[in-house]
């Protein structure tokens, strides 16, 4: 409003003025004065009109003219909008730098495709992936995919595509298509080899479990049906029948046993039972145990050559030796030789199972671990085994956080070891010393096939410890 009432001002002025020309002077010098002011305010829009389309031209990049007059009011309020129109534009610059900086951090590949399926931006994942540069390139430049070519012709977002990529050999991606309204669509790569494998897995572990599960049901079908049919002909019972329904009812068990133990054992919501374990003790009850197993088939042999005590889940730690130990039994001939040493190694607890057996090929090392696989079908299912031993071995350490380790020569035998780390070892009280200054205790050696004899005065002398520290050396003595 201020500057309309100036404007008035001004032409009321220049009128007075000229009507005083006109009356004091003469109506040529009120013409003269009408006639300067006309062209002096000719002059001036026009100069201001000139800046400013100079101005809208690059508004961004020029600045505005100064104002003067009735102009400044227009073009101060001008540079108050260039200005708000700047701020904003670098607020909403900044956005797009972190929501471009936040994309860069996924592990997906993102990449957006105009309506000709040129690229017009793509995070860092999908530049790696693709090998992308540049923009405005067609994305089948970067990627050669029958499947993709029919994924974006379609006019529906249709089900992904898995393919192999290039630049990521051995790993397995699905490619998806979003569209939106404009026309725009967003290609998205996604990393599913660990979901493929976990599929193949799930897979192969059902069908693991059901030909496990059919040959016990099968036989015990098959000795139903021969009670049944000897109880209609008044015939006597069939004991073996009995025997075989039996049996193969424990085969059964066993393998539930051993799924609901893994089951436990996967379940990262159960916390590990950090206990104090007497190892030594554990590892004689168990040498007893594998002896009434062996039944004096083997000569087996326990050396106790490192800490009595450990940190760990007695009953799981139980279990991972006594799954070596059937299998050492139940893979190892007549007359061989079975030792299960303990002692501490390079700053671990090496606890080790050896076995004189008939030993295992490399083609069978890499799967060993593995669920249900098994190195002799016939023998494992003859004497009992699941083909989940080792796996379950394999989850027990990996809770411990320690591995397990094995190495075999055919014909020669194996050796499995359960590695733990020193800060589960506990180390043993220094037994009282000699006064007649005598060596040093020998480590504790127990063989034969019969029950295990006293422990020696070095582990009896571990028995009585009351202290107990973690172990940081590379060797002790039990």
């Amino acid at each position: 409003m201020r500057p309309v009432l100036q404007n008035l001002a001004a032409l009321v002025a220049t009128i007075l003025i000229a009507v005083a020309l006109a009356t004091w002077v003469s109506e040529r010098s009120a013409l003269l004065w009408l006639g300067a002011v006309l062209i002096a305010y000719g002059l001036t829009e026009t100069l201001y009109l000139g800046r400013l389309y100079h101005w809208t031209a690059l508004p961004r990049n020029r600045s505005l003219p100064v104002g003067y007059g009735p102009w400044r009011a227009l073009i101060s309020r001008l540079a108050r909008f260039a200005r708000q129109e700047a701020d904003a534009q670098a607020e909403l610059a900044g956005e797009l730098e972190r929501i471009h900086a936040a994309v860069d951090q996924l592990p997906d590949g993102l990449v957006v495709l105009d309506r000709y399926d040129h690229v017009v931006w793509a995070n860092d994942a999908a530049e790696n992936l693709h090998g992308i540069f540049g923009s405005r390139r067609p994305i089948h430049h970067f990627i050669r995919h029958p499947e993709l070519e029919r994924l974006l012709d379609s006019a529906e977002s249709d089900e992904p595509v898995q393919c192999e990529l290039t630049t990521r050999h051995g790993r397995r991606f699905e490619l998806l298509v979003h569209r939106t309204q404009s026309g725009q669509k967003l290609l998205i790569t996604r990393d599913v080899t660990e979901r493929v494998q976990l599929d193949a897995m799930r897979s192969d572990f059902v069908a693991n479990v059901s030909h496990e599960i059919f040959t016990p049901v099968k036989a015990v079908t098959e000795s139903a049906q021969r009670l049944m049919a000897a109880l209609d002909d008044d015939a006597p019972v069939d004991r073996s029948a009995l025997r075989t329904i039996i049996d193969q009812s424990r085969v059964m068990q066993r393998l539930v046993d051993d799924l609901l133990t893994l089951s436990s054992l996967e379940d990262e919501s159960q916390g590990l039972a950090d206990d104090t374990v007497d190892i030594a003790s554990l590892l004689e009850r168990l040498l007893i145990e594998a002896r009434a197993i062996s039944a004096g088939r083997h000569t087996i042999e326990l050396v106790l050559d490192g800490p009595r005590r450990v940190r760990a889940a007695g009953a799981e730690l139980e279990k991972a030796v006594h799954n070596l130990l059937t299998n050492a039994i139940r893979y190892t001939p007549e007359g061989g030789r079975i030792t299960i040493d303990w002692r501490v190694q390079e700053n671990e607890g090496r606890l080790s199972i050896s076995d004189t057996g008939i030993g295992i090929s490399t083609d069978h090392m890499v799967r060993l671990s593995e669920r249900f696989y098994r190195v002799d079908q016939d023998r494992s299912r003859a004497t009992g085994g699941t083909g989940l031993g080792l796996a379950i071995v394999k989850h027990i350490m990996a809770r411990h956080r320690g591995q397990l380790r094995f190495d075999s020569t055919p014909g020669r035998g194996s050796t499995f070891t359960l590695c733990l780390p020193a800060a589960r070892l506990l180390a043993d009280d220094a037994p009282a010393p000699d006064v007649a200054g005598s060596a040093p205790t020998a480590p504790t050696a127990q063989t034969g096939s019969g029950t295990a004899p006293d422990a020696s005065p070095a582990t009896r002398a571990g028995e009585s410890a009351a202290g107990e520290a973690p172990l940081d050396g590379s060797d002790a003595s039990a």
